[in-house]
């Protein structure tokens, strides 16, 4: 349709023929000249009333209307900077200006920025994949969006005294705030008068935290104070865009999510307990929204108090899981929107996954998953599936995976009892990337327990089908680091894969994804190397470092990224397990390089990395005399022992002392090495230890304090170096 007058009813016209018309969308935004026009539109009226007004509204009804749905014409918005002339609209409205306009302005400016938000990512409801030029300009868009002088003029509108445009801008924040850095950006928002108000209710000396507690800037910001506000409205729509927005803010922030768990000044509830309320709303989508919002708000409140979930709140979330995946009436949008719910409550937390397996959450979902996904593989299958069915696949097998992660029991329940390894792998061949990635997720928690890797896996031989998506080459990423993570448990020792995958190409892929620009590819393909050498035979470690070479290895050992550092340092104490593997490293590694890989390790502020090097050391200590020296020759490895004793947790202070305790009952005449060190007063003081606490003087008399409240176990082992050391005849130390 070609349209060079704008009027109402051309405009009418195009939007009605753009509507669920993806070749009209592409044509319409393949017209350059109209895109800018319509643009256009939004702006140059904005000094003028009357019947002008009408077609504002109706531009950006199309707007809105195109924005979806087509790469081509977001691309097209995103050039013609439909974003700033939204805005600038926005702010150019007068008192008088009708309602309608308003809205139509603050709704248009919502479909635009969701539309842009979704490129960015990361998506709220499972993969999606975008042109990456597109992605690029998308960003640039998403970052305008929230400058400081943007937010000046949509946010204000939370205050409107239309509850059309609080809604549209309750919505625009749900599902445009997705990093941390535009939540912070949102909640920390004050309109100009309460700025003021804030500054003048803070002294010069005093800081920003010891503001008066009933200040909005104490109760998470102004706009979660609104936000809270409209959810004791009568307006469920009202309702619903609150909910969803405070669940964009709430996630992983713990100053919402603490600002919602605790009772406000002249306020009868909590916002958590409101919002609980509403899981009991008569309207699925609110109960949903209630749902989702309290998940956040619960798991975001727990990490920063570990261990403090609310156990009877988080019930009140599976109570809605439960009954949402149990009706046969309720819509796949809903049941998509329930997954990624408990998703969301249960992730990486032990006891809620278990929680929710024992009240039968989880078989609801993996029946679902079953009942959802066709056991032959058709073309037809593929091609006729409806979008909402797959998305509800990658949804169910995506919080499987979730539920799955911790537990053997679980897992046995899934793998057995469910039996749901054929769904996973007829999923695992699917064209849908988000089914492939969670499909790789779901056998990844599965792989962790030995029985199902020498039995389900083995047997159904979906163990070498996601090793053939592992090393397609033009996989997306997503999906090959999802295979990535599993193939990491397939090579570990006690899995019957390990030989097979060896002999069918993993290490040089491997070392393909070790080049890989991504950080995460290049820690997991360390990490498949590292579990490839756990208990290995020499042929083993001979063939892993033919591909990886010392060079590398050595290089990877003082990487600036503590991951990478971690790996290695994994590696090499892997390859030195036993005698044999000690001399394999002395062989193949100069002293001097060498020491220097382990003080570089030990003096790491990462904890993973100094478990890993001191238990490099343990090893050490357990070869030969004259690998036994090598530490002694290089005195900046014992003073970084010291240090390291001093400061680290017991995982790591233990294999230090049990690498003493070797090298002392090989030869107890190094004890004035020791003792010079500082180690010999250390391990004292650690046996001396009371109240929990231990204070350690290092030879340059600076006090260390060693915590000791669960370190008997090296306590146990630094008693024993001590008895050695103090029991050991005059003839032995000269």
């Amino acid at each position: 349709m070609t349209v060079r007058t704008i009027t109402t009813s051309t405009l009418k016209t195009l939007k009605n023929s753009v509507i669920g018309n993806p070749a009209a969308k592409l044509a319409l935004a393949q017209d350059t000249a109209l895109i800018h026009l319509l643009v256009n539109c939004l702006t140059s009226y904005a000094d003028t009333q009357g019947s002008h007004d009408d077609i504002r509204i109706e531009t950006a009804h199309v707007i809105a209307s195109i924005s979806y749905g087509s790469e081509v014409a977001l691309v097209s918005l995103i050039r013609a900077n439909a974003l700033h002339a939204f805005l600038f609209a926005l702010s150019n409205m007068k008192p008088h200006d009708p309602v309608q306009l308003k809205s139509a302005l603050a709704r248009g400016l919502r479909v635009l920025s969701t539309a842009v938000a979704e490129v960015v990512g990361p998506s709220q409801l499972g993969l999606r994949t975008w042109n990456p030029d597109l992605r690029s300009e998308a960003k640039v868009a998403l970052s305008y969006l929230f400058e400081f002088d943007c937010l000046n003029i949509f946010l204000p509108l939370l205050a409107d005294p239309s509850s059309q445009t609080n809604i549209a801008i309750a919505q625009l924040i749900s599902t445009t705030v997705r990093s941390e850095a535009h939540r912070n950006a949102v909640t920390e928002w004050l309109p100009p008068t309460e700025r003021s108000k804030e500054i003048k209710g803070r002294r010069g000396w005093e800081k920003k935290e010891m503001v008066n507690s009933s200040s909005p800037a104490r109760q998470g910001g102004w706009v979660v104070r609104l936000l809270v506000n409209f959810l004791q409205k009568k307006d469920i729509k009202l309702q619903e865009a609150a909910l969803s927005a405070l669940s964009s803010l709430a996630m992983e922030n713990t100053v919402v999510a603490t600002t919602l768990t605790r009772a406000w000044p002249d306020a009868v509830d909590t916002p958590l307990n409101i919002v609980l309320n509403l899981t009991k709303s008569r309207s699925t989508d609110v109960q949903l929204t209630a749902s989702l919002c309290a998940a956040h708000v619960l798991r975001a409140n727990a990490s920063h108090h570990p261990g403090s979930i609310d156990y009877s709140a988080a019930l009140n979330v599976i109570h809605v899981v439960n009954r949402v995946l149990s009706s046969s009436s309720e819509s796949p949008q809903n049941k998509i929107k329930t997954c990624y719910t408990l998703y969301h409550l249960v992730k990486d937390d032990k006891e809620l996954c278990r929680e929710v397996y024992e009240r039968g959450t989880l078989e609801k979902v993996v029946l679902l998953a079953k009942h959802i996904t066709p056991l032959e593989r058709t073309s037809e299958w593929e091609e006729d599936e409806p979008e909402s069915t797959l998305a509800l696949r990658e949804a169910t097998l995506t919080v499987i995976a979730a539920i799955s992660l911790f537990d053997n029991n679980i897992r046995r329940e899934v793998a057995d009892d469910l039996q749901l390894v054929p769904t996973i792998q007829v999923s695992l061949s699917h064209k849908n990337i988000g089914i492939r990635h969670a499909a790789c997720t779901c056998l990844r928690a599965l792989s962790r327990a030995v029985s199902i890797i020498r039995t389900n896996i083995v047997d159904s031989k979906i163990g070498m089908e996601l090793f053939a998506i592992f090393k397609k080459e033009d996989e997306d990423p997503r999906v090959t680091y999802a295979a990535l993570n599993t193939i990491c448990n397939l090579v570990n020792d006690f899995s019957p894969l390990r030989p097979k995958l060896l002999d069918q190409g993993l290490l040089p892929r491997l070392m393909q994804l070790l080049a890989s620009d991504d950080i995460n590819m290049r820690v997991g393909a360390l990490w498949a190397m590292r579990n490839t050498l756990r208990t290995s035979d020499p042929s083993t470690r001979q063939t892993v470092m033919a591909h990886l070479c010392w060079s590398q290895l050595v290089m990877l050992c003082n990487d600036s990224n503590p991951g990478i550092q971690e790996q290695a340092m994994s590696i090499l104490r892997n390859l030195a397990e036993d005698e044999e593997g000690v001399d394999y490293v002395f062989e193949s590694i100069d002293t001097e390089t060498l020491a220097n890989c382990i003080i570089s390790g030990l003096e790491s502020s990462n904890e993973d990395v100094t478990h890993h090097t001191a238990c490099f050391l343990a090893n050490i200590a357990n070869g030969s005399r004259e690998e036994q020296d090598f530490i002694f020759a290089h005195p900046h490895i014992i003073h970084a022992m010291h240090d390291c004793m001093t400061d680290a947790k017991s995982d790591t202070r233990c294999p230090l002392i049990s690498c003493i305790l070797s090298l002392v009952q090989s030869n107890i005449r190094r004890k004035h090495e020791l003792t010079e060190a500082g180690i010999t007063s250390t391990l004292r003081h650690m046996c001396d230890w009371t109240a929990g606490v231990s204070v350690s003087m290092s030879p340059g008399g600076r006090h260390q304090r060693i915590h000791m409240d669960e370190d008997k176990e090296a306590v146990k082992l630094a008693r024993s170096v001590l008895d050695l050391l103090e029991h050991s005849s005059i003839g032995d130390l000269l």
